[in-house]
């Protein structure tokens, strides 16, 4: 189990009232309290916050999802999935039932409740490791994207899919805010496709080729996706990479607006191109990387993108300036941590950070650094 205890930096200061905005906070968050990993070879592969911004999971390579209230900074649960693995954990509409996958054994999605650790439904059809995993905002469907190269959509109350696609090297897929469009991301061949909802089945009315820019911005060192994500404003769409920056595109015409560039570069986690056959089988040695879900994320407000440095702490980028010259975007703020932040979350209701390499870091404004 995780242990707490108050990260070194500071004492944990008073939490900020959810309408405080992001902007008077963004350059004073620190880490308040830390959460240390049972053994120095666990890591954290996913994180992600529920409705209400009160709790978060955590799923780690362990076999184990840890779940953690935001609101009074501790450790609330322990569950294991010692069979099966788990990955890509992520909180249903009711804070007391996820889903996730599975990284051994077999490729389902598992849907569990936590109140009682106990299994109210598999999702089954998938025959390659799931790669992502994504929650419709208004209604209990959901995405998810494989190695098998197909994706299918679920609804929470039926074992079988409603929807299946088959694209080449689809392993990232997201909902627009409105839950009217969904995007897929296919990192093989360099290409986000732009489907209606209600028409998946039809051609994608939208297709934005992002080759040019992975030769000019990423270039001979190269880099992998790892995330796709729209701003809550759905005016953007982030892809996330392994490499020297990420991607701020125009969510309508998908024209480059951002790269947001970081000099140290990846985190080193496993990006869904690389994740090997029943990767949870493998012993955990340290040997090998481990899985991740991309080491970036948007606020609430859509103004700034937050990243891991590829070093100790995080970058703050502001998307929300208009574009330059040459779309290349430095980081307005470094802010030190304890580590390195290879997964990087934004509580949806408060201004509150999560960051996790092998310990979990919950970030707070700190008052005294405030503005």
């Amino acid at each position: 189990m995780a242990t707490a205890s108050p990260a070194p930096a500071a004492p944990p200061p008073p939490q900020g009232p959810p309408t405080q905005k992001v902007s008077d906070v963004i350059a004073s968050f620190r880490p308040s309290r830390r959460f240390k990993a049972s053994d120095s070879k666990t890591s954290v592969t996913s994180l992600d916050f529920d409705d209400t911004g009160e709790l978060a999971i955590v799923a780690r390579d362990d076999d184990t999802l840890q779940i953690y209230n935001c609101k009074e900074g501790k450790h609330a649960k322990e569950l294991k999935s010692q069979k099966y693995g788990v990955h890509l954990a992520r909180f249903s509409h009711h804070a007391q039932s996820i889903i996730y996958a599975s990284t051994k054994l077999d490729d389902s999605l598992r849907f569990l409740s936590t109140h009682d650790n106990s299994y109210i439904r598999y999702f089954r059809g998938h025959t390659a490791p799931v790669t992502s995993i994504a929650l419709c905002p208004s209604s209990d469907t959901f995405i998810s994207c494989s190695k098998d190269d197909t994706v299918r959509l679920w609804n929470l109350q039926s074992q079988n899919y409603q929807g299946l696609l088959r694209l080449y090297g689809a392993y990232l897929a997201t909902y627009d805010p409105s839950a009217s469009v969904i995007a897929i991301g296919s990192p093989k061949t360099s290409s986000i496709l732009l489907y209606d909802i209600r028409n998946y089945d039809k051609a994608p009315f939208a297709t934005f080729d992002l080759i040019e820019h992975e030769r000019r911005f990423l270039g001979q060192s190269g880099g992998d996706w790892t995330k796709l994500e729209f701003t809550n404003d759905g005016k953007s769409l982030v892809v996330g990479t392994t490499g020297s920056g990420h991607f701020v595109l125009d969510a309508f015409s998908g024209e480059l607006s951002h790269f947001c560039y970081r000099d140290a570069g990846s985190s080193g986690r496993l990006p869904p191109v690389d994740v090997p056959q029943n990767y949870g089988d493998v012993a955990i040695d340290g040997s090998r990387p481990a899985l991740g879900q991309g080491d970036v994320c948007v606020t609430p407000d859509g103004q700034y993108l937050l990243g891991g440095s590829g070093q100790d702490g995080l970058l703050v980028w502001d998307i929300s300036q208009q574009p330059s010259g040459d779309n290349l975007l430095r980081p307005m703020e470094r802010l030190p941590g304890h580590g390195k932040a290879a997964i990087v979350g934004y509580n949806p209701r408060t201004n509150l950070l999560a960051t996790a390499d092998r310990d979990l870091l919950l970030w707070q404004p700190d008052p005294d650094l405030m503005l």
